[in-house]
């Protein structure tokens, strides 16, 4: 591997931003990109149709609604490091695609609102990370509003999530009485301003410990003396920082501040690159680590868009380089598929907007024109390799409904909607075990999910569609190869179809039904995730 390809690779950070909803996720990633010269103008998250939307929210749902539905890809540079973003949905209904997401990251930020702490959906998605051992970092947003206690704050992350924590800095008051927060790396002070909600220019003013006048003028000694009391309590109770500790996903360094209005967003994101490590190496299925720098290029499918240009109706597989160099002039061969051929359009994204890219590094992000052949979990290498990444696994739905066309001369455009928008595994789609494409049956793991197939069969293709709502919750896939359906004996609750490859699959009401239809078929295997 060349000199300037191992460079460009250690540059690279590639993240998630996770969050319960509402905690402010969308605002931080704004500001990320304000400070990289990304954008000029920070968006409003929420507001009337007039307003400006988030940079990351580019889906029309997303705009009316206020929230994000879809992971968004952001790309800048900022300290001689080239960020890539992966912007995820904070609303629970949306963990799958956030599960993937995190599969192309290599290290989280956790956002917290500070009167809240811990949330469920932060609790939902901290297992995800903690699972791949990524290192976590902690914005701890809000202070311009009052918050909890701060060390109430720490013990909710430790003890809902498992992790020691470690405040990189510290901050003085909340609400009305934010003053500031103090830098416990280098022992100063920094001054609370309300720096022009959008923009990045704001006068930040440092403090040493010892310069009594500014301290007076600024804190007061009221809340100076409660500082020093807080300082003293943290050195000697408090968790040591280690590197080494972070970087395996033990230790959470904590920042706190306001990302709306703009304070301590530019420390965190200036200690965040520093901390965070460059592309690490990925196991392949067979059990070896492809390293980034040493390793010619692979990259791993983990996300599949339709429609994000409606002029072109195209289709968009979202894929994370793990090593080497990507040369847009190159063939690459598709692992499974074995067929060896040319990206088509090899892109990088700001949310909607691209620029055709001519070469790649292990930690970005790409996106490719994707003609029907990639899924999710898929692989992509040099011809002469071999390499191949573990599938991502699916969750198993847990909402069920029957889909109705209500305009029938539409078949085509329904069936070519639904099958697309199940491709990028928003949602799944099931069909009576008899039955064609006449019967359609979708699973979900979160309801909002079906106001957004609603929606985009509407907005995108121009479909309308009811939904009945069916009564089972839980989902196995019949593993045995040679079960034979039509004799397969189960219980009253029970329904038989298939997935769209043909695979046989189980739905019941109650979850003692499973118990109960393995005990009747003796052998018969049963299975709550799907195999990629």
């Amino acid at each position: 591997m060349s000199n300037n390809t191992n460079e460009e690779i250690s540059k690279r950070r590639t993240f998630a931003i996770i969050s319960h909803p509402d905690a402010g996720k969308t605002t931080l990633t704004e500001k990320f990109l304000l400070y990289g010269g990304a954008i000029n103008m920070a968006g409003s998250v929420k507001g009337k149709a007039t307003a400006r939307h988030a940079v990351s929210d580019w889906m029309e749902i997303e705009k009316q609604r206020g929230i994000s539905v879809t992971s968004s890809v952001l790309q800048f540079n900022y300290d001689n490091c080239c960020v890539n973003i992966l912007d995820t949905p904070g609303h629970q209904d949306f963990s799958e695609d956030t599960y993937r997401t995190l599969m192309a990251a290599d290290s989280a930020v956790m956002v917290i609102d500070a009167s809240k702490g811990v949330e469920a959906q932060t609790r939902k998605l901290f297992k995800v990370c903690t699972m791949r051992h990524i290192p976590i970092f902690t914005f701890i947003n809000k202070m311009d509003r009052d918050a909890m206690d701060t060390f109430d704050l720490l013990d909710d992350i430790e003890n809902n999530l498992g992790i020691a924590t470690c405040p990189v800095n510290w901050p003085i008051g909340s609400g009305k009485n934010f003053k500031g927060i103090y830098d416990r790396h280098n022992d100063y002070i920094v001054t609370y301003a309300d720096t022009l909600k959008g923009t990045k220019e704001g006068t930040e003013n440092h403090i040493k410990l010892d310069d009594k006048a500014q301290i007076d003028e600024n804190i007061g000694d009221e809340a100076f003396e409660k500082l020093q009391g807080e300082i003293e309590l943290l050195d000697g109770a408090g968790a040591e920082f280690d590197l080494d500790a972070v970087r395996k996903g033990e230790l959470t360094p904590v920042f706190f501040g306001s990302a709306l209005q703009n304070f301590g967003v530019e420390i965190f994101l200036q200690n965040f690159l520093k901390m965070a490590t460059p592309p690490t190496g990925r196991v392949s299925s067979e059990g070896d680590i492809v390293d980034p720098q040493e390793h010619g290029f692979t990259a791993f499918v983990f996300k599949i868009q339709a429609n994000m240009n409606k002029a072109h109706r195209d289709r968009v597989a979202f894929m994370r380089i793990c090593s080497g160099r990507y040369d847009a002039s190159e063939e690459v061969k598709h692992v499974q598929s074995g067929k060896v051929m040319r990206l088509s359009q090899p892109q990088q994204l700001m949310a909607d907007e691209r620029k055709i890219l001519s070469e790649a590094y292990a930690g970005d992000i790409m996106g490719v024109f994707d003609p029907g052949i990639f899924s999710i979990g898929d692989t992509v290498c040099m011809p002469k390799d071999t390499v191949k990444y573990e599938g991502i696994p699916t969750f198993a739905p847990e909402h069920f409904a029957r889909v109705r066309q209500v305009d029938t001369m539409k078949r085509k455009q329904f069936v070519k909607g639904i099958t697309q928008i199940a491709q990028e595994g928003a949602i799944q789609i099931f069909q009576e075990y008899n039955m064609g494409m006449e019967e359609i049956i979708v699973g979900v793991v979160g309801v909002l999910q079906f106001d957004v197939l609603k929606f985009r069969l509407e907005s995108e293709y121009g479909v309308e569609i009811r939904l009945e709502n069916l009564p089972y919750e839980h989902i196995r896939w019949v593993e045995n190869e040679d079960v034979d359906m039509s004799t397969l004996v189960g219980t009253s609750d029970m329904k038989k179809i298939k997935d769209m490859n043909d695979r046989p699959l189980l739905l019941f009401i109650n979850e003692w039904s499973v118990g109960m239809t393995m005990d009747r078929n003796k052998g018969l295997v049963l299975s709550e995730f799907r195999k990629n």
